[in-house]
């Protein structure tokens, strides 16, 4: 069997260890040192379910999207098939050097989609995006750990506590849609979102078509002002 290559490392800003490209053949695994691999060029079924379902529950032909973490790019290549021409798409990327590697070797994987002009991409955390506008968004769509209890980042806390989901319910306009991906199932979860005024929807999807792991996606709505304060 082919043997895997370490193409390129990156440390994750505040401490968050070290990300690993590897290529083997035509395939791609990006690893967390020390903690195993995060994804593969193999297995993206439940990434672009999320993006194409979040598109489905959008009520507009010009929406704008916040996508945070880009990955392998799989997320943002749906996005792009099924929002619309007049969509914008900004996507948030903590670790610079993921972007670098799509556009790179690992853009082949999603078919290059940080070329498209509907995608803007901003290299930093995707709290940053979701503090600096009110109802702005159409959708926010996250895909940047393991799920809200299955975290592998620490700052991510905030965007799942109670905090971060009331700064992304004033972020989306009315009617706007969080979706949010996780490799497990996580009840608190639902029940936060729901606290903050979300209308929550919970589907259960496939790592990879009708088969592999059982991923959990969330789809939250905005009715109309929080239930709570920040």
């Amino acid at each position: 069997m082919t043997p895997w290559k370490l193409l390129d490392s990156a440390t994750v800003p505040g401490d968050g260890g070290e990300l690993q490209l590897y290529q083997r053949g035509d395939e791609f695994s990006i690893k967390l040192a020390g903690r195993g691999e995060l994804m593969s060029s193999r297995v993206h079924g439940s990434e672009e379910a999320l993006a194409e379902q979040t598109c489905s529950r959008l009520g507009t032909t010009h929406p704008r999207l916040l996508i945070g973490g880009l990955g392998m790019g799989f997320t943002l290549a749906a996005a792009l098939a099924h929002c619309g021409e007049q969509a914008a798409i900004t996507v948030a990327e903590l670790v610079p050097a993921v972007v670098a590697w799509n556009r790179g070797p690992l853009g082949v994987c999603a078919g290059y989609p940080l070329q498209d002009p509907r995608v803007s991409v901003q290299e930093g955390d995707v709290a940053q995006q979701i503090t600096r506008g009110e109802q702005y968004y159409d959708a926010i769509v996250l895909d940047v750990d393991n799920g809200p209890e299955g975290l592998t980042h620490k700052k991510n806390n905030w965007l799942y506590g109670m905090d971060g989901l009331n700064a992304m319910y004033g972020a989306l306009r009315p009617g706007g849609v969080l979706a949010v991906w996780s490799a497990g199932a996580a009840p608190e979860f639902s029940q936060r979102l729901q606290k903050v005024g979300f209308e929550v929807e919970e589907v259960t999807v496939r790592a990879h078509g009708k088969k592999g792991a059982r991923h959990i996606l969330w789809f939250a709505r905005r009715l109309g002002l929080n239930k709570t304060t920040p």
